[in-house]
């Protein structure tokens, strides 16, 4: 059974870091694309990061610059490394993972193109 993991949420002042794991079991994760998405209140669920079975990643503009996503094949553990954290930033976070054909750069970060998700960590930023 697929089972995707979440931690390292928090709360940090503005300028503040947090990395977020997200610990995969059920499957070679090796052989997916990962992304992680936010959410916050009364909000859509959007694409924040992502990254693909080659290592290649892609970033939301909002992002770019601050956050930083990885993965650690041998641990089964996906990363986001956030620095210079804004309270826009504040929302809960989510990783997912998918293993279908996905032709597109919406491959990176499109909430309908992945099926696994974790149940989320929040992160709250105060200024």
């Amino acid at each position: 059974q697929v089972q995707l993991v979440e931690s390292g949420g928090g709360s940090v002042q503005a300028g503040g870091s947090l990395r977020l794991s997200c610990v995969v079991s059920g499957y070679t994760y090796s052989n997916y694309r990962m992304g992680w998405f936010r959410q916050g209140p009364g909000k859509e669920r959007k694409g924040v990061a992502g990254i693909d079975s080659n290592g290649r990643t892609d970033y939301a503009d909002s992002v770019k610059g601050r956050f930083t996503i990885s993965k650690d094949n041998g641990k089964n553990t996906l990363y986001l490394q956030m620095n210079s954290l804004k309270p826009e930033d504040t929302a809960t976070y989510y990783c997912a993972a998918d293993r279908r054909a996905c032709v597109g750069s919406d491959c990176y970060r499109g909430v309908p193109h992945f099926g696994d998700w974790g149940q989320g960590t929040q992160v709250t930023v105060s200024s």
